[in-house]
């Protein structure tokens, strides 16, 4: 009897251990099943008026720039909506641009003067592909006292005008002064054409933060003169057209350029060294470039001299002292302007150089690329990068290597950054997201454009051929910085 009941009572308790064990693997899987899955969302990517803006143009449109294309049907006087600190929403009318991504609500009067408004896109909204946002995406700005009469100019293209040996397989592009109306950029104000005029190319046009782009459908030809033009068409947000037709030549080589398209630098290109925090410096340096910071005070640069640099020094305001000598120094307002744009221009760049997909090589030596030659190609590494002895980039005038590195570099001392077979340091971007940035060690020799969310560290002696772009500081000790050739 004693046997019995203790083989029952053990029976009870394993079927009580298997019964706790069901459930809870029901319960797991009840879990499991009632957990929503991950839905892809579209996203905002920037807006203009940008977030707590000032001083805005009181006849100016107010644009949303998203992550992919946006159904028309689902953006509409509901879904996206501009209203006073006080009253309703404005009347208006709504436009989407598929060639930018963007949409457009175009008020139908004038902004009242100097008031606080709230634009608001709501999950309503969504992508041709489905997507939704994954909440209400909104953004305030305030207007200013004036409307906006002054007509967009463009500030650079590439290729540059008259330019020679341009690749057969690369983009037309034009950065413009002011955001433009997006739809005012298609194929019919931004054309290509060959043999002076008489052949039309065909291709694709987009527009995206202050840069027009034309792609042709196919490659150019060999050693051909062709014709870019931006026409009258081209408004900015207040509908002021370009003055006159933008016209400008370039001619073909015969290569096709290896790698990744370049990264566009916008106005941040006008810059051999720039920062937000400052530019620290132990003379004596010889810089060849204009350098500047913003939002920091321009007495942030005093100890870069004027009689050290053979450029221009922006500041975001008139503070620079330097060595008392202040000839080389421009703090006006609209170099204040100036400098802040190209701060915003300097973090598109590096957004750009930081999403670029379908690398060429991953994790490539682990990180420590000493002694190496790399072609030209899409890069990235979780790690740091090491350069313990040189290194050589190998490729033609117009190939490009795009570098991804998301710890930081570490260049050893007295090694150097090669570039042969006619590689040159403007088609070199490294873009550094590591939390300390770039060390550039004693008579290090660097080549190429950094684009770093920390800072860079250029210590004794070394030299740069290239820019040194930072979101924080750019520290310099008896450096020659030199920018890169065009």
């Amino acid at each position: 009897m004693t046997t019995l009941r203790r083989y029952a009572n053990r029976t009870l308790w394993l079927s009580a251990i298997m019964l706790t064990a069901f459930v809870a693997g029901c319960n797991s899987d009840s879990n499991k099943s009632s957990t929503s899955p991950i839905i892809p969302t579209v996203t905002v990517t920037s807006t203009d008026p940008a977030d707590t803006a000032t001083s805005v143009p009181l006849n100016s449109k107010v644009v949303a720039n998203f992550s992919e294309p946006m159904d028309a049907t689902t953006i509409d006087s509901l879904s996206f909506t501009v209203a006073g600190a006080s009253g309703p929403a404005l009347t208006g009318t709504i436009s989407i641009d598929a060639n930018s991504s963007s949409a457009t609500f175009t008020p139908g009067s004038n902004f009242t003067a100097s008031t606080l408004y709230t634009a608001t896109i709501t999950t309503a909204a969504t992508s041709v592909s489905g997507k939704s946002l994954a909440a209400n995406y909104v953004w305030t700005f305030t207007s200013g006292t004036t409307a906006d009469t002054k007509a967009p100019t463009v500030s650079s293209t590439d290729p540059a005008n008259n330019a020679t040996d341009f690749a057969l397989n690369r983009s037309i592009t034009a950065v413009f002064s002011e955001t433009l109306d997006p739809a005012s950029v298609n194929p019919a104000s931004f054309t290509l054409t060959a043999d002076s005029g008489a052949t039309s190319v065909s291709g694709a046009v987009s527009y995206s933060n202050r840069l027009a782009t034309f792609n042709p459908d196919s490659n150019l030809a060999a050693s051909t003169l062709y014709t870019a033009t931006l026409t009258t068409g081209v408004t900015d947000l207040a509908a002021n057209a370009l003055a006159a037709n933008v016209v400008w030549t370039f001619t073909t080589g015969t290569a096709i350029a290896a790698g990744p398209k370049p990264v566009n630098l916008r106005t941040a290109g006008d810059f051999v060294i720039l920062t937000k925090t400052g530019i620290t410096n132990v003379h004596t340096s010889a810089i060849t470039g204009d350098i500047g910071a913003s939002p920091i005070t321009a007495a942030a640069m005093d100890n870069v001299f004027c009689t050290e640099i053979t450029g221009i020094i922006y500041g975001s305001d008139a503070a620079y002292t330097g060595s008392g000598a202040t000839p080389c120094f421009a703090g006006a307002a609209p170099d204040n302007t100036l400098v802040a744009n190209a701060v915003l221009d300097m973090g598109t760049a590096y957004t750009d150089a930081a999403g670029r997909t379908t690398p060429d090589f991953t994790e490539l030596h682990a990180g420590d690329v000493s002694g190496q030659t790399l072609v030209p190609g899409l890069y990235k590494w979780g790690t740091d990068v090491l350069i313990n002895t040189d290194v050589t980039l190998t490729g033609g005038a117009n190939d490009v290597w795009v570098f991804q590195i998301s710890g930081d570099i570490i260049q050893a001392s007295g090694t150097h950054v090669f570039l042969t077979g006619g590689a040159l340091a403007k088609n070199v971007f490294w873009q550094v997201g590591g939390g300390t940035g770039v060390a550039l060690n004693t008579n290090a020799a660097f080549a190429g454009i950094v684009l770093a969310v920390k800072g860079i560290t250029v210590n004794t002696g070394a030299t740069v051929n290239g820019r040194l772009l930072s979101q924080t500081a750019v520290t310099l000790d008896q450096n020659t910085v030199t920018q890169p050739a065009p």
